[in-house]
């Protein structure tokens, strides 16, 4: 899986904007040809974006363009130019408003057929899925099983929060008035537990307030306490911190690697399927819980600073 602790949002008609992008550590740069982009600009964004994919340098980047929707006439024509222009170097295109899985087969045949004319790899360029409306919501386990391409399903919490009539303004916080528990732990876990059943990864949603770091950390502390992989970013202050939330802590990392180094010498040399590591019992369950933490650690490029010695025979 690619790393998304951090996705950064990026208006595709900026070319300033996308430069600077280029130089900043989110893992994910999705260059935005919908709400960001004006409709008198959109055909012009186009192009700004496939010159930018061809000519910028994105490396250690995931890159994606996000296209219009599908009840637009720009959708079908942002997919064409982008992929045919630049198809080579793009990683994934979001779909955003997905709201029926049929939305996410037709990006995928389309995306089939223009790989096949222009000679690319056949399934290479990957869909991240974003839920932002009831009907998503209600849909998403066939969204989420409605193509091999499909890499993420990504929470749109503006126009869902709307979708359902939530009484806020405020993108990311609490409605006003409710005052107990987490108005938005049913669609995170929803959207989560559709994600891991299909093997895709769970991206959380943009939080507006892009100056207050602190009230940020604490929105993307509570999806990544969850599982989820990562969170929109939406100004360069967001980033640092979102890495951050989304990586396991030093000690978290190297404990979850010595956990797999033990379980695994345990189990093909002594035979047993269940030992101890210190003071605490490691099992088949330990093994599962250890790869969860490492596979981030590792995503993040985390090194290990201790090593597993196995005790002599």
């Amino acid at each position: 899986m690619r790393s998304r602790r951090t996705t950064l949002a990026v208006p595709g008609s900026n070319p300033r904007f996308i430069e600077k992008a280029q130089g900043l550590p989110a893992d994910e740069i999705f260059l935005d040809l919908e709400d960001a982009v004006a409709p008198s600009a959109k055909e012009g964004a186009r192009k700004t974006v496939v010159a930018a994919l061809n000519d910028g340098d994105w490396a250690g980047k995931t890159r994606v363009v996000r296209i219009n929707d599908l009840e637009t006439h720009w959708a079908y024509r942002d997919v064409i130019e982008v992929v045919e222009g630049a198809g080579a170097n793009l990683d994934a295109v979001m779909l955003p408003k997905a709201s029926d899985a049929s939305h996410v087969r037709w990006l995928d045949r389309l995306l089939t057929q223009i790989e096949k004319a222009m000679g690319f790899e056949v399934g290479r360029i990957g869909i991240e899925a974003q839920i932002e409306d009831a009907k998503g919501m209600v849909n998403i386990d066939a969204i989420a099983a409605s193509s091999p391409r499909l890499e993420a399903l990504v929470f749109g919490p503006g126009d869902l929060m709307a979708s359902i009539n939530m009484r806020t303004l405020v993108v990311g916080e609490q409605p006003p008035g409710y005052t107990e528990g987490d108005a938005y732990h049913y669609i995170l876990m929803r959207i989560l537990m559709a994600a891991r059943a299909n093997d895709l990864q769970a991206i959380d949603g943009p939080y507006f307030n892009v100056r207050d770091v602190d009230a940020f950390t604490r929105v993307a502390k509570r999806s990544a306490a969850l599982g989820f992989d990562g969170k929109w970013v939406l100004h360069p202050a967001q980033i640092d911190a979102g890495n951050a939330v989304f990586s396991p802590s030093q000690e978290d990392y190297d404990r979850a690697e010595l956990i797999l180094d033990a379980y695994e010498h345990y189990v093909t040399v002594e035979g047993r399927g269940a030992a101890t590591l210190g003071d605490e019992m490691i099992d088949e369950a330990s093994r599962k819980m250890a790869l969860v933490v490492a596979a981030k650690g590792r995503a993040a490029g985390m090194a290990r600073t201790e090593r597993f010695d196995a005790p002599a025979s």
